[in-house]
Formats: C-alpha cells, sequence, structure tokens
C-alpha cells in the first residue's frame, strides 16, 4: 500500500462498531458508528454484515480514486486464532480492500496507546463490559487471553461487576450474607422499593437486561462511600487488572522493564480513584518498571495507527492522525436491544 494510499480501520465490541477511512498521509477522510459486533452470538458471516452499511457510509463521505489497499480489522469474538482466520476469510471476501488483517479488538486499545516511534513494546489491559488483556513483547511476540469469560478463567468487567452487585445485594436482603448498602441502592435507582422487586422486574423483563450495565457504577459509587462489602469487589477488580498485566509482563520478558501498561476500556476510562488508585498501587510493587497510563481515545484510532504502520508512514502521519478529532465525528452507537455477555469483547462500555 502506497503512501497516496487509503486504508479501513474497523473497531468492533460487543456495544459499538466503529469504521474510519483514512488516508496514508495521516489524514481521516470518514467515520461511521454503528451497532455491537458478536460472531459468536449471530454466526461470522450475520456479524459482518453489520460492518457492510458502515463500510459504505465511509466510502460515500470521502469517494476514493482507487480500490484501498489495506483494511485492519479489530473484533470482539476474535478471540481465539481459528475464529481470527474465519472472520478475516469472511471479510476479505467482501472485496472492501486489497489485503485484509484480522486481530482481537485488545490489540486496538494497546497500538492506541503505544508511542508512534522507536519501539512498540508494552501490555494492554481493557475493562469494559468483560476484561481482557494483550500485550506486544520484542521481535513480534506476542501474550494474549481466549477472554471467554469464567470458561476460560476470567474474572470481572462491568457486567459481571454488575451480576456480583445483584448477588450480594439478594443476599443482604434476605440473610444469606453481610450487609451492604448495595442493597438499598440498586433498587433505589430503578425507583423501586427493594431487592425483592428489582429481582423480579429483571426476571419478568419489566427491566430490560442491558440495564444491568447500570449497575457497575452504582457499585463504585458504594465502594467509594465506604462500603466493606461494595469495595471488597472493587479490589477484587483491581488485583485482577493488576495480575493479568504481569502475567503479561513475564511472559514477554518485560516483567522489570519501563513499558507502557496501556488502561482503558469503560470501567477503568472512567478512572474510579478507589479502583485507579489500587490498581497502580499494585503495579508498582508488581512491575516496578512498569508506566501505566489510561488511553480515553476511541480504539479505532488504534486500528488506523495499524493501516499506517503497515504502510510505512512517518511520524508526521502518526502525529496528524492523532490529531483528528475523532469524538465530534462519531455519533453515539445505538442501544442494544438485550442483556450483553461479558464473554467475547472485553471493552464495551459500562
Amino acid at each position: 500500500m502506497g503512501l497516496t494510499g487509503t486504508a479501513l480501520a474497523i473497531d468492533a465490541g460487543n456495544s459499538k462498531t466503529d469504521v474510519a477511512l483514512v488516508a496514508t498521509d495521516g489524514r481521516l477522510l470518514g467515520t461511521a458508528r454503528g451497532g455491537g459486533f458478536r460472531p459468536p452470538a449471530v454466526g461470522t458471516g450475520p456479524a459482518v454484515d453489520v460492518l457492510a452499511p458502515l463500510v459504505r457510509s465511509v466510502l460515500a463521505q470521502a469517494r476514493p480514486a482507487g480500490p484501498v489497499g489495506h483494511l485492519s480489522a479489530f473484533l470482539a469474538g476474535a478471540d481465539l486464532p481459528v475464529e481470527e482466520e474465519r472472520l478475516a476469510a469472511e471479510i476479505a471476501g467482501r472485496g472492501w480492500a486489497r489485503t485484509v488483517s484480522v486481530r482481537n479488538d485488545t490489540f486496538a486499545l494497546l497500538r492506541a496507546g503505544l508511542p508512534d516511534d522507536g519501539e512498540r513494546v508494552g501490555v494492554a489491559v481493557v475493562c469494559g463490559a468483560g476484561i481482557n488483556c494483550a500485550g506486544a513483547g520484542r521481535d513480534g511476540a506476542t501474550a494474549r487471553f481466549p477472554a471467554l469469560g469464567r470458561l476460560s478463567g476470567d474474572w470481572g468487567g462491568g457486567a459481571f461487576l454488575a451480576e456480583e452487585a445483584m448477588w450480594c445485594a439478594a443476599r443482604a436482603e434476605d440473610g444469606r450474607g453481610a450487609p451492604t448498602r448495595l442493597a438499598d441502592a440498586l433498587p433505589a435507582h430503578f425507583g423501586l422499593a427493594g431487592m425483592p422487586e428489582l429481582i423480579e422486574a429483571f426476571h419478568l423483563g419489566a427491566l430490560p437486561g442491558h440495564r444491568r450495565h447500570e449497575l457497575a457504577p452504582l457499585l463504585f459509587s458504594v465502594a467509594e462511600a465506604g462500603d466493606p462489602v461494595a469495595r471488597a469487589l472493587v479490589a477484587r477488580q483491581a488485583e485482577e487488572i493488576a495480575l493479568l498485566a504481569t502475567v503479561a509482563l513475564k511472559r514477554l520478558g518485560l516483567l522489570g522493564e519501563g513499558v507502557p501498561v496501556v488502561l482503558g476500556g469503560g470501567v477503568l476510562a472512567a478512572r474510579h480513584p478507589l479502583l485507579h488508585d489500587q490498581v497502580t498501587r499494585l503495579l508498582s510493587e508488581r512491575a516496578p518498571g512498569a508506566v501505566p497510563h489510561v488511553v480515553s481515545a476511541p480504539p479505532v484510532l488504534g486500528a488506523a495507527l495499524d493501516t499506517l504502520d503497515r504502510a510505512g508512514a512517518g511520524a508526521g502521519a502518526h502525529g496528524r492522525l492523532r490529531a483528528a478529532r475523532w469524538a465530534r465525528r462519531q455519533p453515539p452507537a445505538p442501544q442494544p436491544p438485550g442483556p450483553q455477555s461479558p464473554a467475547g469483547s472485553a471493552r464495551s462500555r459500562t
């Protein structure tokens, strides 16, 4: 792909999908945002169908003179190598670009948080609806996790924390568990009298399942107010985030080195003080050379930067792309119609 060409960048998570058309000199030519990308739920072909109108939209915005050179897709549901291969084959068959590459969406956050010149080595932990981690080492080494929820040993993320908050509040209400202010705060948020009413509302559908994502921010508020049960859940989440990062660094032989640890996703990007402070403290103890920092830029930026990397673009192109007004170009994603699974995309907003 020459430096005068164009490329497509796709970042697709459980709750929203972003597509961007970029010039290989770093100009942002068009963006589009759509709904969630869920190949495990709907199948590979139908999932990729979600991308088609977004690709058409960005191409219509810029009307490139020739074929798009490369398409970099960072996708939820690309959790295993075989899934990456299936998705890459499906996307390549659509003819949107001459060449296609597919990786798990966590790598988009990682690329967005790494420098554009010099060695691109580091680890990213994303905590949104679910949780995941990916790392890039020297000589092309990578570290990653299946990120299939409890099936693959995962703990945490906004959807998981929402379920834990409900579990603790329900048990506090009926006497099986320790007292917690969650038992009052959760139903009050929905204008309900107590936990029995909240449980019934979710069970019978009076409250749609996707509204459970509202419970995780309540958990953090109750924890900040000093509730021991809520604080224990936040501490456990901080432990898991630090554990993922340190294990990945160790696998890559980077545990004692001063490399970036990129933190992102809705839960981490919110910078809840209790969580953020515990994560940084744990990392300072276990990986003292690591440099943690939160990335709030849209992960599609990482996908777009990847296209410039593949084109051999210079630092000026990367800087131009980073300076683009991404947030102003992207309308909000539509609300999902139903409950979200904590597996697959870890980065969905919570």
